[in-house]
């Protein structure tokens, strides 16, 4: 394997990104274990610190595991900041249906999931909504996140979170936007209440309700 060597400036992310493409573009397979940091080094033309803190950042991203004494294997060559920039690039009404989809079944989940903390939380991000008003996008989100987190599913959590920078974008823009209807807080009322009294039914309608008109808004704004 041959990487092109990488310049002086900003060297620990131009390795990251060029062990980056190696990984997606199939140079290892998924439990390979990838050359040593000395290797690594001597290949890209830089010092074993900056190929130590590139490979660091690979871990954290999930694309690379590494194992004391066995060194360093791929995790997975499927690349999270690829997705991201793409959902990033994704418009308001391609936004808006993925959050029904994520956003129903967590709230089918929570309603069966939920414990006290949950529900104290849920008020409290609802209480904090009517208080900062029916266009803050910030309190609609902090809402969202507690839904999302009642349904106590680690791998659910992490994807909304990923997936949720792109939603606060999604909402500054459209809340902004006075064609945009503002945050129903009846309807975020009806959904706390689902999810209190532990029926997922009820949850997941309330929640497809509470987007319903968003959803609506936007496709006749796309429809122009």
């Amino acid at each position: 394997m041959v990487l092109k060597a990488a310049g002086r400036t900003s060297l620990v992310d131009a390795v990251v990104d060029q062990l980056r493409a190696q990984l997606t573009h199939g140079e290892w397979a998924v439990g390979d274990r990838i050359p040593t940091e000395h290797e690594l080094a001597e290949q890209l033309g830089v010092g074993r610190n900056t190929v130590r803190e590139a490979v660091r950042v690979l871990v954290h991203a999930g694309l690379l595991e590494s194992r004391q004494g066995n060194g360093t294997f791929v995790r997975s060559t499927a690349d999270p900041a690829a997705v991201l920039r793409t959902v990033r690039a994704a418009g308001a009404l391609d936004v808006l249906e993925l959050r029904v989809a994520l956003e129903t079944e967590a709230a089918r989940l929570a309603a069966a999931r939920r414990d006290t903390h949950d529900l104290l939380r849920l008020r409290a991000a609802l209480a904090t909504l009517r208080e900062e008003g029916d266009r803050d996008a910030d309190a609609d989100l902090a809402f969202h996140r507690a839904v999302v987190e009642a349904t106590h599913n680690a791998a659910f959590t992490e994807v909304y979170r990923f997936f949720s920078v792109q939603v606060h974008e999604s909402l500054v823009e459209s809340l902004g936007d006075h064609e945009m209807p503002a945050i129903d807080l009846d309807a975020h009322e009806a959904l706390v209440v689902a999810v209190e009294a532990g029926d997922p039914e009820a949850a997941g309608a309330a929640a497809r309700e509470l987007l319903r008109v968003p959803l609506e808004t936007v496709r006749a704004i796309a429809a122009r």
